[in-house]
């Protein structure tokens, strides 16, 4: 039997489309996972009193300015809402920070601490999906890469790109479901949470984005893959027909 050639170069570059899209969806992966951004928000809280010389909105003031004397009353100007101000707040998978209202920074705590205990089980199944994911990622982009660099020939990149496929196709599946838990888990801890942490507003941050970025490009990578190996059986089965074909005329009709 003789040796069936395909281009190489689109090969490469198809492969090359690949592991580009599977390095991408590594990257923003593993930016969302370690970040803290995931919900955005505020919550009301009741200001409070101006200390010394302070002004400003971030605090009550006093007509009184013998404010240290205990025995002086002390009127309040703000009523209703504006005795509240709202304290802004961002959650992801392991923390939730609150920004300080008299003061500069954050204050920080673990999300998981504040999930309900019903629904902890449920946080920690979206952790270990998500570490599987980028595992599952990372697997990927590696096979991509020695399909891009150490291509010997055909036959082993239909082999490499077929494991390729299926760890990608994974990793996506095992990416949606994470990302759908954890919006899950945070929605019930809006509900549930403790009183001193329920945001009054909330929406998703660029975190929360960029995991489904990194999910988008993980399966346009399985796409491509998957596209790949179809498009390489195919001029498999083209060129061996063509030869199969050549060589039916040759013996028949000899020189």
């Amino acid at each position: 039997r003789m040796p069936v050639s395909v281009p190489v170069k689109g090969r490469r570059q198809r492969a090359s489309a690949a592991f580009s899209l599977s390095f991408l969806s590594l990257v923003f992966s593993i930016t969302a996972f370690s970040s803290s951004y995931w919900c955005e928000g505020a919550r009301k809280v009741a200001k409070p009193f101006c200390a010394g010389q302070s002004k400003g909105q971030h605090c009550i003031r006093f007509n009184n300015p013998d404010v240290n004397n205990s025995n002086a009353v002390q009127y309040i100007w703000e009523t209703g809402d504006d005795k509240f101000i709202d304290r802004k707040f961002h959650a992801g998978i392991w923390y939730s920070c609150e920004e300080i209202i008299n003061g500069e920074g954050e204050k920080c705590r673990s999300f998981i601490s504040l999930t309900a205990p019903a629904d902890r089980g449920v946080l920690w199944l979206s952790i270990v999906a998500e570490l599987l994911y980028i595992i599952l990622l990372l697997a990927g982009a590696i096979l991509m890469s020695i399909e891009v660099c150490y291509y010997t020939t055909a036959i082993d990149g239909l082999k490499i790109n077929a494991f390729s496929a299926v760890v990608t196709v994974l990793a996506g599946l095992l990416g949606m479901v994470a990302h759908m838990m954890y919006t899950t888990v945070f929605q019930m801890t809006v509900n549930l949470g403790p009183e001193d942490w329920r945001p009054h507003t909330w929406d998703y941050g660029w975190s929360y984005r960029l995991a489904w970025g990194s999910f988008a490009c993980c399966m346009a990578a399985a796409v491509t893959t998957i596209n790949k190996y179809t498009k390489t059986i195919l001029e498999f089965k083209h060129k061996r027909k063509k030869l199969e074909r050549s060589l039916k005329i040759k013996y028949k009709f000899p020189d």
